[in-house]
């Protein structure tokens, strides 16, 4: 497997709570863009949702999940960002690093803030919500990363 098998899948985010603004429906989505996901991997979006709680109105969920998430990253990433801390969380720097191997032994997903663009050109964002990319990402990249290392 190479790496650029890793980005050549039609695997699809697994969806935690998707809402659509009025007016809008799922069909009126466009494929997702995965600017969002590149974000978490250097802790903002998702991972530092306990800096900005009031991002919730936007994504959904409540202020209480918006901490768990910021601190429930740190199981799953290589360490944290000391240049940008969450004040509310006693200024632990934003989780960042996304480790596979840690991902794939805890079984815990990486959250990702992200907004929905509409499928038309020009339109702009119809939705936002909280999601997860799909586990099977996180598999094949370790049998990739398994392939290059020698034992």
């Amino acid at each position: 497997m190479s790496v650029n098998d890793l980005f050549s899948s039609d695997l699809k985010p697994v969806n935690l709570g998707l809402d659509m603004f009025a007016g809008y429906a799922r069909e009126d989505s466009g494929l997702d863009m995965c600017d969002s996901a590149i974000t978490e991997t250097v802790g903002i979006g998702g991972f530092a949702m306990a800096a900005a709680p009031a991002i919730v109105a936007l994504v959904g969920g409540t202020v209480d999940e918006a901490m768990g998430y910021s601190r429930t990253m740190n199981a799953i990433t290589t360490g944290n960002n000391p240049n940008i801390t969450i004040p509310a969380l006693d200024f632990m720097g934003v989780p960042c690093g996304i480790d596979v191997r840690k991902v794939m032994e805890t079984g815990i997903l990486p959250i990702i803030n992200t907004a929905i663009a509409h499928k038309e050109p020009g339109i702009g964002m119809i939705g936002a919500g909280i999601t997860h990319p799909p586990v099977e990402a996180f598999q094949k990249a370790l049998r990739a990363l398994a392939e290059t290392v020698e034992p």
